[in-house]
Order: structure tokens, then C-alpha cells, then sequence
């Protein structure tokens, strides 16, 4: 990936709970905008498919600033998609 990403330690931890690679994430991510191109700011991102570990999309919620993505926190989203 171009952009610099880095993990948050409450992000590590919830990987880790849920045993969420740190291939995982990112690919979330690029598969919803390739490009990478969000603006500065929060964003969140429900993956459109379901992880074969959990049976549940991977729901990830990261910050963008000056070209660094932070992982806040990555989960199962239990209830699914609304």
C-alpha cells in the first residue's frame, strides 16, 4: 500500500481478541476505495463481505492525517449490515 498505516493499541488489542491478521484491516479498507484517497478525518468502513473465521463483516474505524492511516479499533460487526 502507498500510505503509511499504523495500529492504534486498543486496535491491536481487538485484533488480537478476535483474531484479525494485520493483513486483514487494510484489505478491508483498499477493497471499499482502492485508491486510498479520504479526506483528513474519521471515517468507518463495514467490509461487504464476511470473514470465513467469524461469519461476520469486519466493521474498521481509522483516522487519515498527512498521508498516515491510524487503525483505531477493528471488529465483528455481530448484528451485521443495517
Amino acid at each position: 500500500m502507498e500510505q503509511n498505516i499504523h495500529f492504534s493499541r486498543h486496535a491491536k488489542r481487538r485484533m488480537k481478541l478476535y483474531n484479525l491478521s494485520e493483513e486483514d484491516v487494510p484489505s478491508v479498507i483498499a477493497c471499499k476505495n482502492p485508491k486510498l484517497n479520504f479526506s483528513e478525518g474519521k471515517h468507518q468502513i463495514v467490509s461487504e463481505t464476511k470473514f470465513s473465521r467469524h461469519g461476520y463483516p469486519i466493521k474498521v474505524v481509522f483516522t487519515c492525517e498527512s498521508g498516515t492511516i491510524t487503525i483505531i479499533t477493528a471488529y465483528p460487526l455481530k448484528r451485521g449490515v443495517k
